[in-house]
């Protein structure tokens, strides 16, 4: 036995777990299949732009805790989520606030909102919402969840509304002021220089081997160490012997453009049912269309997001926490229990819809039982 613990995932989870345990002392190696580390955060420079690779990644929490870890590896900005929805050329304001509520239906005062939503909502009956359709239209009335809501909401999972769970919306923003940061979080940013500093900057110091598939050689990387700490798809790990968790994926159009400005925001939703993508992001208004320098920048990178069903080999991103899947995982981690050197943590690992502010307070819980 060479070291302490293998990592398998550089991801936030992994480097979090790594960075711990070489500080207490342990000897730490992290083996990644991918050609870098920081996992779905990676981003990559591109004409002086930070490209997020994997889809926007905007950090948020209201975990002080949290905030203050990542903060020893980077500095923030001071980015603020207000992303544009896009219904066949009308722009409205997200999350649904007074803005969008006085375009919809040139209403001025927070009273004559609700009273539109209260009539839209009784006209609808619905008491007891039982899906995502009916707890749309019971939190905004029919004329948003069908203007807004509906088209991209059924691009983004594959399925009705009417057939999706209600609590996929539950947090959705409703506010009845005219502040349209989507978040509410008391601390929100991104990386200046980008989430691959930040992660490189918790391995400074651990041995990092990328381009390693774990799952090809297990017995050899197991081998090496006393413990595992596995970040992949917990179905992956047991050869899939119980069946396929079921995934949402998403496949990026990249493109440089010759001008300096696309869509003059970082995120627009496209939320007709026609439009193939969901939306458009526009990565350097995560920094404010500013080089490292504080310089303007002369070209922008968009990318178009596509979302599609998940199939073996493709990347997955969001797990489909229905009924099904939930009894399925809840077999494969009665397995995970019983492989006593084995850590099973982060979304792929727990089969889990995670924000990063989660990841890391998860990989932070468990690093205070595991290594203390």
């Amino acid at each position: 036995m060479k070291y302490d613990y293998l990592v398998v995932g550089a991801g936030l989870y992994g480097a979090v777990f790594a960075h711990e345990a070489e500080r207490t002392g342990k000897s730490v190696l992290v083996i990644d299949k991918r050609p870098n580390i920081a996992g779905n955060v990676y981003t990559e420079p591109v004409e002086g732009i930070q490209v997020h690779k994997y889809g926007a990644h905007i950090f948020h929490t209201n975990n002080r805790k949290v905030w203050e870890y990542v903060n020893q590896f980077a500095e923030f900005n001071r980015f603020t989520n207000s992303p544009v929805a896009n219904y066949n050329g009308e722009l409205y304001s997200l999350p649904f606030n007074m803005y969008t509520f006085n375009k919809m239906w040139g209403v001025t005062t927070p009273e004559e909102a609700a009273a539109k939503i209260e009539e839209q909502r009784k006209d609808a009956g619905i008491v007891e919402p039982k899906n995502l359709e009916e707890q749309a239209i019971s939190l905004v009335g029919r004329d948003i969840y069908e203007k807004l809501i509906k088209g991209y909401t059924e691009k983004q999972w594959g399925r009705p509304c009417n057939q999706l769970p209600s609590f996929i919306i539950k947090r959705l923003p409703v506010r009845l002021t005219f502040d349209n940061n989507y978040f509410n979080a008391l601390f929100q940013g991104i990386p200046i220089g980008g989430y691959t500093n930040m992660v490189a900057n918790m391995l400074e110091g651990i041995e990092v081997r990328l381009n390693e598939d774990y799952l090809n050689a297990k017995d050899k990387w197991d081998a090496l160490a006393e413990k595992v700490v596995y970040t992949g798809a917990i179905d992956a790990y047991f050869d899939y012997s119980l069946g396929y968790l079921e995934y949402r994926s998403v496949r990026f159009e990249n493109e440089i453009l010759d001008m300096p400005n696309f869509q003059g925001n970082a995120a627009v939703n496209y939320t007709d049912a026609e439009t193939p993508w969901t939306r458009i992001i526009e990565h350097k208004w995560f920094e404010f269309g500013k080089d490292a320098n504080g310089d303007d920048l002369p070209k922008t990178v968009i990318s178009k997001e596509y979302s599609s069903e998940w199939k073996p080999g493709d990347e997955p991103y969001y797990p489909v926490n229905d009924e099904k899947n939930g009894k399925l995982y809840e077999d494969y981690r009665k397995l995970a229990d019983k492989e006593s050197n084995v850590i099973f943590g982060g979304r792929l690992g727990e089969y889990k819809y995670y924000d990063m502010d989660a990841v890391i307070a998860s990989a932070l819980d468990m690093c205070e039982g595991e290594l203390n």
